[in-house]
């Protein structure tokens, strides 16, 4: 699809388009890739529209961890809560110490 000017365009596809593409994939059991060279769209969108309407998310999403990775990142969460929580309370200490601190002087 490149212009005059050699540049290519965005398609842009509209839901109805997205959603009967997908279902080409569900309802007949076909490959991604083989459905996507058909309709002339890549496999990595094709594959996104297939997941939305499975209701899952694309690969790489929070869906795709396994529990022990799932765990992880919820103990990763918390630590991070309470690590920016700690470094809040830092911040106004250290605001509160140097308003307190009176400039010293040389007294020799």
């Amino acid at each position: 699809m490149a212009g005059a000017t050699g540049v290519r365009r965005r398609r842009k596809f509209t839901p109805e388009f997205r959603k009967e593409a997908a279902h080409l994939v569900i309802d007949t059991g076909r490959s991604i890739a083989a459905v996507a060279r058909e309709l002339s769209v890549s496999e990595q969108l094709l594959g996104r529209w297939v997941g939305i309407e499975r209701g899952v998310a694309a690969p790489g999403g929070a869906d795709s961890l396994d529990e022990g990775e799932r765990a992880e990142l919820e103990r990763l969460r918390k630590e991070n809560a309470e690590l920016r929580l700690d470094n809040e309370f830092l911040g106004k200490a250290a605001a509160f110490f140097a308003s307190k601190s009176a400039p010293r002087t040389a007294s020799r």
